[in-house]
C-alpha cells in the first residue's frame, strides 16, 4: 500500500509530454506547457515533470531548457525530468545541469533519469555519435559517476578531483523511471525513488512497485522507499466529449507505435479519420492505458488504481489539442480527488 498517510489523498503531479497539436508550429507547445503549469499550481498539483523524447514530430523535448522555464514562471511546484535518458549524455553534463537548476530553484527540483534513448535506432545513433555507446548497458556506472561528480571519486579513481559546478548544491532528488520490473530493481537497489510507467508500460502496475518496496535498500539520498505511477486520463463535463478527447489522443498513440508519428489531431480529425487494421489492432493493443469519462468516473477509477499498487503519487498524462480543455481536465479532476480518494480509501 502506499506510505502516504491514508487520511490524506496521494498527491497528484502532471507528466507533460509537450505535444506538438495540428494546425499550430511545434514551438507553441512548449509554450503551451509553461502555460500548463501555472494552472495545475494554481490547483494544488505537487509535481510538474517534462519528458525527452528526440526526432519525432508528435512531440519537443528540452527537458533541461523547459524546466528551466516552468520553474522560473511557478512558485511552489517541484518541476523535474521524467526523465532524462541517463545514457544520451555524460554525466558530468547531466550533474552540472541539475546542480545548476538546484541552485536556481533551491528545494523544487527533481532529477528522473531513464535508460531507453527516448528515440528510434537511427536518431539514438546520431544521439550517442558511436555504435559502441549504443550498445552499451551501463547505466549503474553511470550513475555511480553522476553521484561521483557531487559527493567525490574513491582516491585513485579517473575523474578524481573533476566536480560539478556549482559546488554547494546538492543534486536534485533522483528517480528512476522505467516500464519494466527491470526499472524497479535498479531503483531499490541504488535508493532512489522509482517511477513506472503506466501510461504505456504493458505490466500491471502493482508488480513493479510492489518489487520496488520489497528489494528497497536504504541510501543516504532516500532513508525510504517513494513511487511515482504515471496515468493517462482525459476528463470532461460531459462523458461524450471526454470519449471525442480519448480517441484523438488514442490515435496520436497508434500512430507513434507504429513509428508514423504525427501531431496531435482535433477530436473533428481524429472522429473523420478512416481507421487501418494495422491502427485498429493497435489501438486494441492499447486495453485501458487512458481513462476518459467525468471526473467522478476518473478520479474514482483512478483513487482505486492507486490504492490497489500503493502508489505514493500519481502522474496524470492528459494530451488534449485545445489548451483549454487540456487545461480543464485537470480542474475537474483535481476537484473530485479529495471525495473520490475518501470513497476508495473506505470500499
Amino acid at each position: 500500500m502506499s506510505s502516504a498517510p491514508a487520511s490524506h489523498p496521494a498527491p497528484l503531479s502532471v507528466l507533460d509530454l509537450s505535444p506538438v497539436t495540428s494546425g499550430r508550429p511545434p514551438a507553441a507547445a512548449l509554450r503551451d506547457s509553461v502555460e500548463l503549469a501555472r494552472a495545475v499550481e494554481a490547483l494544488g498539483y505537487r509535481r510538474y515533470w517534462v519528458a525527452e523524447h528526440h526526432g519525432s514530430p508528435a512531440v519537443v523535448s528540452a527537458p533541461a531548457v523547459l524546466i528551466g522555464a516552468v520553474a522560473a514562471a511557478t512558485d511552489t511546484l517541484r518541476v523535474g525530468a521524467g526523465g532524462i535518458m541517463l545514457p544520451n549524455y555524460s554525466p558530468l553534463q547531466v550533474a552540472e545541469t541539475f546542480r545548476a537548476l538546484e541552485a536556481l530553484h533551491p528545494g523544487r527540483i527533481d532529477l528522473g533519469l531513464g535508460r531507453a534513448p527516448g528515440t528510434d535506432g537511427r536518431t539514438a545513433l546520431a544521439l550517442r555519435r558511436s555504435r559502441q555507446a549504443l550498445a552499451a548497458d551501463d547505466f549503474d556506472e553511470q550513475y555511480a559517476e553522476l553521484r561521483g561528480h557531487v559527493e567525490g571519486f574513491a582516491p585513485g579513481h579517473p575523474f578524481a578531483g573533476i566536480t560539478a559546478m556549482p559546488t554547494g548544491v546538492p543534486l536534485p532528488p533522483v528517480w528512476v523511471l522505467g516500464s519494466s520490473d527491470h526499472g524497479a530493481r535498479v531503483a531499490a537497489a541504488l535508493g532512489t525513488g522509482y517511477a513506472y510507467a503506466g501510461h504505456f508500460g504493458v505490466l500491471d502496475p502493482a508488480e513493479p512497485l510492489r518489487a520496488y518496496r520489497e528489494a528497497f535498500v536504504p541510501s543516504a539520498a532516500r532513508p525510504a522507499p517513494h513511487a511515482l505511477l504515471s496515468v493517462a486520463a482525459v476528463v470532461a463535463a460531459d462523458a461524450g466529449r471526454a470519449e471525442e478527447l480519448a480517441r484523438a489522443a488514442t490515435l496520436a498513440t497508434v500512430r507513434m507505435r507504429l513509428g508514423a508519428p504525427a501531431p496531435l489531431p482535433t477530436p473533428e480529425e481524429a472522429a473523420a479519420h478512416r481507421w487501418t487494421l494495422a491502427e485498429r489492432n493497435a489501438a486494441g493493443r492499447l486495453g485501458d492505458h487512458l481513462l476518459a469519462g467525468t471526473a467522478q468516473d476518473v478520479a474514482g477509477r483512478l483513487a482505486r488504481l492507486a490504492r490497489r499498487t500503493g502508489a505514493d503519487e500519481l502522474l496524470v498524462v492528459t494530451n488534449v489539442h485545445d489548451q483549454a480543455e487540456r487545461a480543464a481536465s485537470y480542474e475537474l479532476l483535481a476537484q473530485a480527488w479529495p471525495a473520490a480518494w475518501a470513497a476508495a480509501r473506505a470500499a
